[in-house]
C-alpha cells in the first residue's frame, strides 16, 4: 500500500541531486542542520527546494490561535519546499530539523527548472512527486472529513507500519521504531494529544498494542 503522509516509493535524492550532474556538481553544496534549526519560516521567500541526504525534517505551519500544525515528517531522499518550482513567492509552511545531523542538497529554482527541461526522466520524477502529494493531501482530507479519530489512528498505525515498522522474529509482532511525539501524531491526524494518549491507552487495553515513547508494537494477536 502507498504512504499517505511519505513520497516513499522512489529515493529522490538518488535520482535529482544536482551533484549526479557533471554541470552542476562543482558548485553544489549541502547545509548542515541540527535539532530544532530551521531551514525556512513562513512568508520567507521561496527560492529554493530542498533534499534531504540525511536525517529529517518538520513540515508545517501556524493557525491563527498560535498552535503548530504539523503536515509531514519528512526522511532521507525525499524532497520539499516543492511549490516553488510551480511559482509560489513566498513559503507558506516553515521547515524545521527534528534530528541532530541533518543534511540537506538545497537546489535553486532556476537550476530545477534547467534540470526538468534537459532531463526528462528527472522532470518526470518532479512531476511524479507533485503529482502523488496532491492526491495524498486529498486522501489525508477524506479521512479527517469522513472517519472517526480512532480510525485515523488505526490507519496512521498501519501507514507507519509501511514506514518504520518490521516484524519482531521471536513474537510475530510489528515493532514500530518512528519519529513522532504524540503531539505529532495528533496534529498529522486532526485531534488533540489527549485525545491520543486515551486512544492509544484503548487499544493498549483491548491488546492491540503496546507503546513507549519511541516504539509502537502492534501484537500478533491482534492480527
Amino acid at each position: 500500500m502507498q504512504s499517505l503522509w511519505f513520497f516513499d516509493d522512489v529515493n529522490l535524492f538518488k535520482v535529482l541531486c544536482p551533484h549526479k550532474f557533471k554541470a552542476y556538481k562543482e558548485e553544489h553544496d549541502f547545509c548542515a542542520y541540527k535539532k530544532k534549526d530551521y531551514i525556512y519560516f513562513e512568508a520567507d521567500s521561496a527560492n529554493k527546494v530542498y533534499l534531504i541526504e540525511k536525517g529529517k525534517v518538520k513540515i508545517g505551519y501556524y493557525s491563527e490561535e498560535g498552535n503548530e500544525i504539523i503536515k509531514a515528517i519528512l526522511s532521507k531522499g525525499e524532497l520539499f519546499g516543492e511549490k516553488a518550482i510551480l511559482g509560489a513567492e513566498k513559503r507558506d509552511e516553515f521547515a524545521q530539523s527534528i534530528d541532530n545531523s541533518t543534511s540537506i542538497c538545497p537546489i535553486s529554482v532556476e537550476t530545477m527548472h534547467n534540470l526538468m527541461r534537459n532531463n526528462q526522466t528527472f522532470s518526470l520524477k518532479v512531476y511524479k512527486f507533485i503529482g502523488f502529494k496532491f492526491k495524498k493531501l486529498e486522501r489525508r482530507l477524506q479521512l479527517l472529513l469522513f472517519k472517526d479519530t480512532k480510525t485515523r489512528l488505526i490507519e496512521f498505525l498501519d501507514e507507519l507500519c509501511n514506514d518504520y515498522g518490521y516484524n519482531c522474529d521471536k513474537t510475530g509482532d510489528q515493532i514500530i521504531k518512528h519519529p513522532f511525539t504524540q503531539k505529532d501524531i495528533a496534529s498529522l491526524i486532526g485531534t488533540s494529544r489527549p485525545t491520543i494518549n486515551i486512544l492509544l491507552n484503548e487499544l493498549k487495553e483491548e491488546n492491540y498494542l503496546d507503546f513507549n515513547r519511541k516504539e509502537i508494537r502492534i501484537l500478533k494477536s491482534s492480527a
